[in-house]
């Protein structure tokens, strides 16, 4: 099976949508995946966060990140963006800790990557 690395750099709907989408097909299929949010994309690390709009083709995030939560799949949060907008761990889904630049660079080495 395959490593995957998708990496979400917006609070885009759209793209969170895809990137959650892609990431649950990926682990449902047996593939090792990873998430790391840098930029405005650590806006999705907040628990209890609205996923419900629906993008063009009907679906939201809501459809995909409760299943990457429940089968904690492990979600990267950088640590400067977070703590630059006032997000911490406590406020974060069970699967998602705060991380680095030099963690990225290493899952990356060894990872097909996917970037939203």
């Amino acid at each position: 099976m395959a490593n995957f690395l998708f990496v979400l750099r917006s609070n885009d709907n759209e793209k969170a949508t895809r990137c959650f989408q892609f990431a649950k097909i990926a682990h449902s299929k047996g593939h090792s995946v990873n998430i790391f949010l840098i930029d405005s994309g650590v806006d999705w690390a907040i628990k209890g966060r609205d996923g419900s709009t629906r993008t063009t083709t009907g679906d939201c995030v809501g459809d995909y990140l409760p299943y990457l939560v429940e089968k904690q799949v492990p979600v990267g949060v950088c640590t400067p963006c977070a703590k630059n907008r006032q997000l911490d761990e406590a406020g974060f889904n069970s699967n998602m800790i705060l991380d680095g630049g030099p963690h990225l660079i290493d899952m990356a080495a060894e990872s097909k990557i996917f970037n939203f």
